[in-house]
């Protein structure tokens, strides 16, 4: 039948034989019975797509995990190399994979999902690659492999969650890929970028990249399902609000402060409104009330979504408070004494110097110190360009005062000659 081409017949034969050694209950033969029929000289593409798929369905039905293991495996290594079934062989790899997970062989695990690269895959679902690459990105955080999930993370960009589902598909063109449909236990493509950023929050967590965690949370934050419900977005912006704070300060992390504290929510929240106004305020804040204000909820976040904020949080809050108040000192003074800032920031002198030097390195603010003098100059350096333009504004700005002074003074003299000759 399969030299003659008949595609149907040869389906229908190799299918009543998977039957048949099914009802047999006879396990051995049916995988040496896929191995012969994928091995037939001139065996059509349709009857060992359509043997997989039927084969697929048997391995629930086994009766115990080595079986299942066993039959798996066979059916992996039949569709090895044949792109007609290389979605069947993705499935098949998650599910030896998650019976590897269970049997606590994660970097086993982790390594056979690798194997498959599902981005190249046209007939696969969106939903289902997107899924596929998660658990791969999961796998390789369970491991601990960091700059291997950051790789495979990569592989998702963010807009692809963006995309309105609500819009009807449109039909295929002829000569247009047929994209299957995904099967039922796959996500939706909004949980699909919740889990996404969640794996996100992990990989960062672990950078201690605290603007990038809250970039995380954001997008979590802007999911429809979340701001419908207050017991799913009051964790959530709760969270936004404290790596906000945590993250050092640059123009990224004001422009996001500034959005948050437009959010209406933000008012049911009350004291974390209070909080991200303090640090917008040019004011400087008070290490010791502050912490005494805010420990409670600062400790209570460990109960709350997304766990606790990390063991070097505290002590990185009580940094980000230290630079907020040196550049409100920068703000107000020119020049100052370090006994002074000290006094200010409530620090010794030692440690509102090496604060002021590591602020200047990372260049998020311009100063110098006369040592000897104990004197920090918060004045930038003009060179001698910026001078001379400095010196010819003011020059004109002076020209033009005595132009307007003289005009007025005409002005005055025409109007006097004018009453005198009345």
């Amino acid at each position: 039948m399969r030299f003659a081409g008949d595609v149907v017949g040869t389906k229908k034969a190799v299918s009543d034989i998977l039957q048949l050694c099914f009802e047999a209950k006879d396990w051995k033969s049916l995988n040496e019975q896929i191995v012969n029929l994928s091995k037939k000289r001139g065996q059509l593409k349709q009857a060992v797509t359509a043997m997989v798929q039927q084969a697929m369905q048997y391995i629930d039905e086994a009766p115990d995990l080595e079986t299942r293991i066993e039959l798996i495996k066979t059916l992996n290594s039949v569709s090895a190399g044949k792109i007609y079934v290389e979605i069947e062989r993705a499935r098949l790899i998650r599910r030896l994979a998650k019976i590897k997970e269970e049997q606590g062989l994660i970097a086993e695990a982790a390594d056979l999902m690798q194997e498959v690269a599902v981005e190249t895959f046209g007939a696969m679902a969106k939903t289902e690659k997107i899924a596929f690459i998660l658990e791969q990105v999961r796998l390789c955080l369970d491991r601990q492999d960091y700059v291997r999930a950051q790789i495979l993370s990569r592989k998702i960009s963010p807009r692809v969650f963006e995309v309105d589902t609500s819009k009807e598909k449109k039909k295929p063109k002829e000569g247009d890929n047929v994209v299957e449909e995904p099967p039922a236990d796959i996500p939706s493509l909004l949980e699909l970028k919740r889990i996404y950023y969640e794996l996100m929050i992990r990989y960062y967590f672990h950078n201690n990249d605290y603007l990038e965690i809250c970039r995380c949370y954001k997008a979590i934050y802007e999911i429809p399902s979340i701001r419908e419900d207050p017991s799913q977005w009051i964790p959530v912006l709760r969270k936004i609000c404290w790596y906000l704070i945590l993250a050092p300060h640059d123009p990224m992390q004001s422009s996001l402060l500034n959005s948050t504290l437009e959010d209406k929510n933000l008012s049911e929240i009350p004291k974390f409104k209070l909080l991200l106004k303090q640090l917008v305020t040019m004011e400087v804040i008070q290490w010791t009330s502050l912490w005494n204000l805010y420990k409670d909820e600062f400790e209570n976040e460990k109960n709350m979504l997304g766990g606790s904020l990390g063991d070097k949080a505290a002590e990185d809050l009580r940094m980000r408070i230290i630079e907020h108040n040196i550049l409100v000192v920068s703000k107000y003074y020119s020049r100052i004494t370090l006994k002074r800032l000290a006094e200010l920031l409530c620090l010794t002198i030692q440690e509102a110097e090496k604060h002021l030097s590591e602020m200047v390195v990372s260049k998020a603010l311009v100063a110098k110190i006369d040592r000897p003098m104990g004197i920090v100059c918060f004045q930038v350096a003009k060179d001698s360009n910026e001078i001379l333009n400095s010196w010819a504004s003011n020059l004109e700005k002076l020209l033009d005062l005595v132009e307007k002074s003289c005009h007025q003074i005409h002005k005055e003299t025409m109007v006097h000659k004018a009453a005198l000759k009345v």
